[in-house]
């Protein structure tokens, strides 16, 4: 029995519409990607060097434009990069339309005003940085759920307030940029929870209180800056300790100094650490030789820096076992004695 005459064009009609959905899907897709592109265009105030002015229009394929990267297999957006531009503006809400994007790098400009939360729906993001810029308001707790980040920029703006515990939720965060900002407050337990982390920096900010053992879960830490807050000379003593030696064991310096868990001496990876302009204190020359033993050669390139803490007592001669030692700075404290000459 022969097959009924209109199945062959049945078929090849749905073969056509099937392409025809794909096609306008994909078109669809770049259009609502260069709508956001166009909006964000529209709040940038101020382009001296004309970069978006002359180089984002419709004429040309919205791929070739200037500090965007297309993804080759679906031709959506994956990275926005318009650092050191010399833009002044706001962040367009429109922004958050760009579901593939992936990389977003905006430092070095004049941004400003507070982040919207339509960034939320930028699921795949894995590296931010709004750094060097003006934004203001409290850091958005919503950056918690950017669970691939990887990097996290937000120093030299006007955040305020503190930092929010949702960043504890970035489990493959391996940098974390929050210096020079006006946020006060203890820093979070949770934070602690990002055990890739490989640098941290707070510095230049409010903050205070005591730095929780559970740091000692960064065992991947490899610079630490914290200069330039209010932290206390508790954990000064605290934090002196596991750059110098792993304890094997809980050991009590005294009563006032409390106990300094041996989970501190995990972080064996540290390379930079600076604690200046602290209101750390009360550190006699005693401590500082019990803290300092023969296992401080166990760190590799260590660059310390302890100035403007108010450090009181002599600098031990087993600072010399350091051989790696790159940069060393006491400045502005209250030393006694003269220098060891093996140093």
């Amino acid at each position: 029995m022969a097959k009924p005459s209109f199945l062959p064009p049945f078929m090849f009609g749905l073969l056509f519409a099937t392409v025809g959905v794909i096609f306008l899907a994909k078109y669809s897709s770049i259009t609502i990607d260069q709508s956001a592109l166009l909006a964000l265009k529209s709040h940038i105030t101020h382009d001296p060097h004309n970069f978006l002015a002359t180089n984002w229009s419709t004429s040309t394929s919205v791929c070739s434009w200037i500090g965007v990267t297309c993804g080759s297999r679906h031709h959506r957006f994956t990275a926005l990069n318009l650092s050191s531009m010399d833009l002044t503006g706001t962040i367009s809400s429109q922004l958050g339309n760009l579901s593939f994007l992936a990389w977003l790098d905006i430092h070095q400009n004049s941004f400003q005003g507070s982040l919207p939360i339509e960034l939320t729906n930028l699921r795949r993001m894995k590296y931010l940085d709004f750094g060097n810029n003006s934004f203001n308001g409290e850091i958005p707790s919503w950056f918690g759920c950017f669970k691939k980040l990887q990097r996290l920029s937000l120093y030299l703006n006007n955040f305020v307030g503190v930092i929010p515990s949702t960043l504890g939720n970035l489990s493959k965060l391996e940098r974390l940029g929050l210096g020079g900002n006006q946020i006060s407050g203890r820093i979070p337990n949770s934070l602690f929870k990002c055990k890739e982390l490989k640098f941290l920096s707070l510095g230049y900010n409010s903050l205070d209180g005591s730095i929780p053992t559970e740091i000692g879960n960064l065992t991947l830490l490899e610079t630490l800056a914290l200069s330039n807050n209010h932290f206390k000379g508790k954990q000064f003593l605290v934090i002196v300790s596991f750059i110098f030696i792993q304890f094997p064991s809980t050991i009590v310096l005294s009563n006032e100094t409390g106990k300094i868990p041996s989970t501190i001496g995990n972080l064996t990876t540290l390379e930079v650490i600076d604690l200046a302009y602290n209101n750390l204190s009360a550190l006699k020359s005693h401590r500082l030789l019990l803290l300092i033993n023969s296992n401080i050669t166990t760190l590799d390139a260590l660059v310390l820096k302890l100035r403007g803490d108010k450090i009181s007592g002599r600098i031990p001669n087993s600072l010399i076992k350091c051989n790696e030692l790159t940069f060393l700075s006491f400045y502005n404290n209250s030393l006694g004695a003269s220098i060891p000459m093996e140093i």
